[in-house]
Order: C-alpha cells, then structure tokens, then sequence
C-alpha cells in the first residue's frame, strides 16, 4: 500500500510541534480490554525528558477518554491532514459515551495484537507508554489568572507522560 504508515525514528520529524498540536490538533486515543475511545486534542507537547522522547497529553477527568487513559498502559497521539478536520471537530464535540465516533467519522481504526489502537488515516501517530500522570494543582499556578480563565469549573486536567515507544508515519 502506497499510503502506509510506516515506522520512521522520531529525530526523523520535521513538523512543526506548535502547529501539529495547536492548530491542526490530534485524536488522542486509549483502549481497553472492552473498548477504546478517542477524542480530539489542541494541548500537549513532545520532547526530551528523563533521558527518553516523551509526549505529554492533558485530559479532564469527566470525559470518557478518562477511564480508558486510566487502564491503558498505552496512548497514541494521532495527527491528520486537514482533509480530515470535520472528523476532528466532530471527536472533539461529541463524547463516546454517546456515539459511535468511528461510525460517525469513517475513521479507520488499526489495533495491534496488544490492544494498542491508532487511526489508518493519519499522517503521522505516536505510541507512547504511559510513564507518568498527575493531576494539575491550582495552588501550583504563577499566572494566578490562568486557573479562573481556563478552570472556572475547576476541573483541573491530569498530565500524562508517555515515552514515545513508536513513531509512524505516512510514506511519502
């Protein structure tokens, strides 16, 4: 297949982290024995820390998402051509307790024979194991205007860290 996915070494990568994260976004995705979910992210961050290539992903503990970041020991990041942006949006805007997302979007899921779950139709996906988590602390703020703009509900995020395990990308 032409299109295919292929493992590249993440040095390899010449995208933009602020562009690939905050403007194009990504689906976030964890599984389960019973299942996966997957939702749409515009925060996060990759780079070096503890000596390994990481990624880090927030999620808010009353999305679905949640439960299954919880059990997985696993997550993969997945990024998209913008051909893809109704997908994205309509991950971000619906919650899987509710609908059938991979229905819905016509998104090709591709699960490996240990659980791991990322999407055919990426553009580039990262596998990572879950090294770290920890929720975020209001009293940890130095902008002490980010947690009333951000948190008005308080419903602080958990950070997790994961060692990026494995990079694909969509041959050229």
């Amino acid at each position: 297949m032409a299109n295919a996915l292929i493992e590249i070494q993440p040095l390899d990568l010449r995208d933009n982290v602020f562009q690939a994260i905050g403007q194009d976004w990504m689906l976030l995705t964890a599984a389960a024995p019973d299942g996966f979910n997957t939702m749409t992210a515009s925060w996060g961050a990759w780079g070096e820390l503890w000596d390994r290539r990481v990624c880090f992903a927030f999620v808010r503990p009353q999305r679905h998402t949640y439960a299954f970041m919880e059990q997985a020991g696993h997550y993969t990041l997945s990024f998209f051509d913008e051909a893809y942006r109704k997908a994205l949006d309509y991950c971000g805007a619906h919650s899987g307790r509710d609908v059938d997302k991979i229905a819905a979007t016509g998104l090709t899921p591709a699960r490996e024979p240990d659980g791991i779950v990322y999407f055919e139709e990426a553009r580039l996906v990262f596998v990572c194991r879950k090294l770290y988590r920890q929720d975020l602390d209001p009293a940890c703020f130095m902008d002490p205007a980010l947690p009333q703009a951000v948190y008005a509900k308080r419903d602080y995020h958990r950070m997790y860290v994961g060692e990026v395990v494995r990079c694909l990308a969509r041959r050229s």
